[in-house]
């Protein structure tokens, strides 16, 4: 009778050990079949500028860099609210492996169309205002990102403006139906009255009113600013060519803006977000971690660049000096 049990329990070990062997090979080879295999990846972008366009181009080349062959079904929504939600359906009913949601319409409309594809969003000011994600530190089961929310950007940029322009009301154009835009819009006037200017705010709800509601600012304002919403940012050349004719100092509030016309922004690269969304991207399709397991991150640089010909052309004088206060913009 011993006999038989000492015999089971051998052959009871050397089973769970081929079982240990076993689970072993199958977590190393989950990694394995993630670089052979080809990824559907829905892409869904808010609105066609080139801050949302450079974030979409960092994500995929993260993902290449990274060894990830995918297949990119690209969508833009125009700026249009329903068409987030429309796109969003579509990339659950072709079961992509992975959804970037660019701005955060489309990353509102991605989480309301699915709870088990993993989603990446990026470009997005207040992902916990927005209902995307519990915390920075835990999101939610299948979703994570990357927040263009600098704590100190805009704090430099409305220094800049009430310090160096001398700028009393400010002037600022804005979607009210962009959640993203009400927050940054808030911050801008709490900062502004601390450093005793006064904020005008004019609301607009498509990029065809953009011009008329930079017009409307004429003779009440000292400079005007413009946040990173979507809907104002598509159609900026209409407020710098305001900006231009009136002589009235145009800041906003990312680099891409700024190079457009804008005579400063305090910033980053958009590029670089979204290079760093498609990082984390590649972890979760490698298997190497779950969204749930990836803290929302901030932008990992941030610089004050004065475009020297948009304020010339707005009628500021540049002073040397502000090459202290941050960086010239050269054109290129």
């Amino acid at each position: 009778m011993k006999k038989h049990v000492r015999s089971f329990s051998i052959v009871l070990a050397g089973m769970l050990l081929l079982a240990g062997c076993g689970s072993k090979e199958t977590s190393g080879g989950s990694q394995k079949e993630a670089a052979k295999k080809e990824f559907k990846i829905g892409i869904t972008q808010f609105a066609e500028h080139p801050s949302l366009d450079a974030a979409t181009d960092g994500f995929k080349k993260a993902l290449k860099d990274k060894g990830i062959k995918a297949k990119f079904d690209e969508q833009n929504a125009q700026a249009d609210m329903n068409n987030t939600q429309t796109i969003a359906n579509n990339f659950v009913g072709n079961k992509v492996d992975l959804i970037f949601a660019n701005a955060t319409p489309s990353a509102v409309s991605a989480l309301n169309a699915t709870k088990d594809i993993p989603i990446l969003f990026t470009s997005v000011t207040d992902p916990v205002g927005a209902g995307l994600v519990k915390s920075f530190d835990k999101p939610g089961k299948n979703i994570t990102g990357t927040t263009d929310n600098h704590p100190e950007a805009t704090g430099k940029t409305i220094n800049f403006i009430t310090e160096e322009v001398k700028a009393k009301k400010i002037g600022v154009v804005y979607n009210s139906g962009e959640q993203n835009s009400v927050v940054q819009v808030k911050a801008v006037k709490e900062l502004a009255e601390k450093k005793g200017a006064k904020l005008v705010e004019v609301s607009v709800s498509t990029s065809a009113e953009v011009k008329q509601a930079a017009e409307s600012l004429v003779g009440r304002v000292d400079a005007i600013y413009i946040p990173t919403d979507n809907t104002v940012v598509s159609a900026l050349e209409t407020v710098i060519s305001v900006a231009n004719s009136k002589k009235i100092p145009l800041f906003v509030g990312e680099l891409d803006s700024m190079k457009r016309g804008a005579v400063a922004a305090s910033g980053f690269s958009y590029y670089d977000l979204g290079y760093q969304t498609g990082l984390m991207a590649a972890d979760i399709l490698s298997g190497k971690k779950k969204p749930s397991e990836i803290p929302v991150e901030l932008p990992k640089s941030l610089k004050l660049v004065i475009n020297k010909k948009a304020a010339e052309a707005q009628g500021l004088k540049v002073n040397p000096d502000w090459e202290k206060l941050g960086e010239f913009y050269d054109g290129k």
